[in-house]
């Protein structure tokens, strides 16, 4: 989890990679309606996100009652969010932290993207770090996050 820009889709792409599990981006839940605000810079509200969020609260629920190992690219930037997809102590939540001015850098030099360096603002101001997530610097190479994050999980 973490704002646009923090490395979810990299990092959660290696990770799922390297365990031979799937992998999957909420981004891909977001309605047509969601992606347009978005890709114009308007930030997404609470009324926005619900419905996303519950989609993915089922796909959740589908892939633990299938007994699947997915690694799931996921904002999540409330507490209340964290708590709807946190459908049991399956569910492992990962907080990729990073600067406001990292992000702005990354997301300024993404291309091909909707959420870009315009959503950032809303983002932070929705955010509120996680105290009960292994929490990993964003700075470092997806290769040292991903190191890091299996460590912590204890996922050889």
């Amino acid at each position: 989890m973490g704002p646009a820009g923090s490395g979810k889709t990299t990092v959660g792409k290696l990770l799922a990679a390297q365990l031979k599990w799937e992998f999957v981006d909420a981004d891909n839940f977001h309605s047509p309606a969601n992606i347009e605000k978005m890709s114009r810079g308007i930030p997404l509200s609470d009324d926005d996100r619900i419905p996303w969020l519950s989609s993915i609260r089922e796909a959740l629920l589908q892939w633990d009652a299938q007994h699947r190992n997915v690694v799931l690219a996921c904002s999540a930037l409330k507490r209340s969010y964290r708590e709807l997809l946190q459908i049991n102590s399956n569910v492992k939540l990962v907080y990729l932290r990073a600067s406001y001015e990292l992000l702005r850098e990354r997301l300024r030099l993404r291309k091909g993207h909707y959420a870009g360096e315009q959503i950032l603002a809303g983002q932070f101001a929705d955010l509120e770090e996680p105290t009960d997530a292994i929490t990993i610097d964003a700075a470092q190479s997806p290769e040292q996050i991903v190191a890091e994050i299996r460590k912590r999980l204890a996922l050889s």
